[in-house]
């Protein structure tokens, strides 16, 4: 069934491509939050992720990641994005042997409170809002074979703006593939296949005036009508390679670990993009990172640090990144992994 289910997300995402004509359609998809990356150590890669996938950022980036992981894992991220934005992410990853892998995250893109302007009152209208965007996700994986793995998540994606709200539901399909060759992956992962959101609230019921040449005359309430908008589907596929240390790498090393990944991106409201990336860690202790972006407006290279530790039985890793946005800033990224 989930081999069907990525047939039909697969056809649909390259015939998207022929109906818009090769030209980007930047703009036309709701919930752009979605595609804000999440986890410090895939940001520092330049977010090529979705064939390394194994921590709990893998419940974003590629569901069918979370057969990598055996014990209970944690993964928190917070980023303070552009023009007072905060982006948070939470995931959680139980495994349960054979009977395959749960995880459930949550991401959230949200603001201070903003005083209300109008025309009449440039100043200030001493009323407040703010602008919430959230997506749950329950996710389930499982190894087919030795080599090849599937997931799959289902999600709710809500966004709030004022006093109006949108929502509707998604899913996102991923594969994971062990090719044998010197720990060669190649993963894959549809996102956000979905409804489309719709705006509706209390502000978008006005007053009609049905007739102005009569005065005095009742004016019944009318519903402003907002169109419907897409999810920003994406279609991401991927290989990443151990060529230093690591699972039957290219040159064997106790100590040096070097993984290099390949990531390449078709969204519905874009034009192609790849991402390049590379990790390199001391004793799986101390890790270096960079990443670069190709066919981005304005990100380019991505800089990352991490240290992990151990506690007795438990694991702890910190995470650090950093991404240049050229006018726009630069912007960090903080995460902490847990594993028990």
């Amino acid at each position: 069934m989930i081999k069907k289910i990525l047939l039909v997300l697969l056809v649909l995402s390259f015939t998207d491509t022929a109906a818009g004509g090769g030209f980007s359609k930047v703009g036309t998809a709701a919930a752009q939050f979605l595609k804000i990356g999440v986890g410090a150590r895939a940001t520092g890669m330049g977010e090529s992720f979705v064939a390394v996938a194994n921590d709990a950022s893998a419940l974003y980036w590629n569901p069918s990641g979370i057969t990598n992981i055996t014990d209970l894992s944690v993964n928190v991220s917070h980023t303070q994005w552009f023009a007072e934005l905060f982006h948070n992410y939470a995931g959680i990853v139980i495994p349960f042997g054979e009977n395959g892998v749960v995880g459930v995250s949550a991401i959230s893109l949200t603001t201070h409170e903003q005083e209300v302007t109008t025309v009449e009152q440039p100043d200030g209208a001493g009323v407040y809002y703010n602008v919430n965007d959230i997506a749950i996700g329950l996710s389930y994986a499982r190894t087919l074979t030795d080599r090849f793995s599937v997931g799959i998540t289902a999600k709710y994606i809500q966004q709030d703006a004022y006093n109006e709200s949108a929502n509707t539901l998604a899913i996102d399909v991923g594969t994971y593939l062990r090719t044998g060759f010197h720990n060669l992956i190649i993963g894959m992962c549809v996102s956000n296949f979905g409804g489309d959101m719709q705006l509706e609230g209390r502000d978008l019921i006005a007053l009609a005036d049905i007739n102005k040449q009569i005065s005095g005359e009742y004016n019944p309430d009318s519903r402003l009508k907002t169109e419907p908008w897409t999810l920003p589907l994406n279609f991401r596929v991927g290989i990443a390679m151990d060529i230093i240390g690591g699972t039957d790498p290219v040159f064997e090393s106790e100590s040096h670990h070097v993984t290099v990944a390949l990531d390449g991106n078709h969204p519905n409201d874009n034009d192609e993009r790849i991402n390049i990336g590379g990790e390199y860690s001391w004793n799986e202790t101390v890790y270096a990172r960079i990443g670069y972006k190709a066919n981005y407006d304005v990100e380019k290279w991505a800089y990352g640090a991490g240290v992990k530790l151990s506690i007795g039985t438990q694991k702890i890793g910190f995470d650090y990144a950093l991404v240049d946005y050229h006018d726009l800033g630069k912007v960090s990224r903080l995460s902490v992994e847990f594993g028990f």
